[in-house]
């Protein structure tokens, strides 16, 4: 039986460890603890859940007591016993989830949309395919994430990236739906930008990269260049005064990674380090893929005719 209460007091004392500004510097325990919290959080949102199936429950069991007409009776009853199937259940994710280890998250992708060719009316069409991905996923059932963005005045996006999940056991795998969205996407359109009504082509790229398990992927964090500073986006004056955009430097191979669409350093500062992870994963699948080639043709190479 899950003890709510000490759940709820371990993550509390987790958010309050976090929030320690010793910890910027100690990237082991800093991923350590942001797993943790992951963890927990799944199970009390999975609680949650529970709990307003149970309140629906007792509405209609009131209803039924009350001796309301037979139509609503008869409706009560038959929503009691839906409510019923979906507490056991959820009661059962609920287990199984409580039996997890934190390292097993479900597997996610990071989607990274920027936009081509085509100036202000790429950056529209880089934001309809956010919003398209963003509504297939709701369909899908899929929890979202942005974990940065970098907006134009009118609506547009020049890139974002975010983080799409099954949101449990049941939710199918998400990189076998969309990994094929991966690539060059192009439309014909008159603009909204456009005023003598001329066609005009436009491109935005997708890239769709699996996002690794903590035990398949580990950055050492001597690797790592972490510098934070003023967000330059919208947010108010708190992002604006406040240093809460970070920027994480990969030094070993250059890449860097940035976020600040979060109100919170260490919340940006888990972001950028999910876009690194998956970016990481992906070189080190693209090198393993052109060696596996390079070998096959030189094999092929060394055939004789008999």
């Amino acid at each position: 039986m899950l003890n709510l209460e000490n759940i709820k007091r371990e993550y509390d004392e987790i958010l309050n460890q976090l929030s320690s500004p010793e910890l910027i510097s100690d990237w082991e325990k800093f991923e350590e603890l942001s797993k943790k919290k992951r963890h927990l959080e799944k199970i009390m949102e999975k609680q949650k859940e529970i709990d307003q199936i149970k309140k629906e429950m007792e509405e209609n069991k009131s209803i039924l007591s009350s001796g309301e007409d037979s139509e609503l009776a008869e409706l009560a009853e038959g929503e009691l016993k839906t409510l019923i199937i979906k507490q056991e259940n959820l009661e059962k994710e609920l287990e199984e989830m409580s039996k997890e280890k934190e390292e097993a998250i479900p597997r996610a992708v990071i989607v990274e949309i920027r936009a081509g060719t085509g100036g202000e009316e790429a950056a529209l069409f880089a934001a309809d395919l956010f919003k398209m991905y963003s509504k297939y996923a709701q369909l899908q059932g899929w929890k979202q994430k942005v974990l940065d963005s970098n907006p134009t005045g009118i609506g547009g996006f020049k890139e974002v990236i975010f983080e799409l999940k099954s949101a449990g056991a049941g939710g199918g795998n998400v990189f076998s739906k969309m990994k094929w969205e991966g690539g060059v996407h192009r439309v014909q359109r008159i603009p909204a930008t456009e005023k003598s009504g001329r066609v005009h082509t436009s491109t935005a790229s997708v890239a769709v990269l699996p996002k690794p398990q903590k035990t398949e992927f580990i950055i050492k964090p001597s690797d790592l260049k972490t510098d934070v500073y003023k967000s330059s986006g919208p947010g108010g004056q708190y992002v604006n005064k406040r240093e809460t955009a970070v920027r994480i430097t990969h030094l070993p191979t250059g890449l860097v990674v940035t976020s600040q669409t979060e109100r919170n350093l260490l919340q940006n500062k888990e972001n950028a380090l999910a876009i690194l992870e998956a970016r990481l994963l992906e070189k080190r699948e693209t090198e393993s893929e052109e060696k596996m080639g390079d070998k096959r043709r030189t094999q092929i190479g060394q055939a004789k005719r008999a």
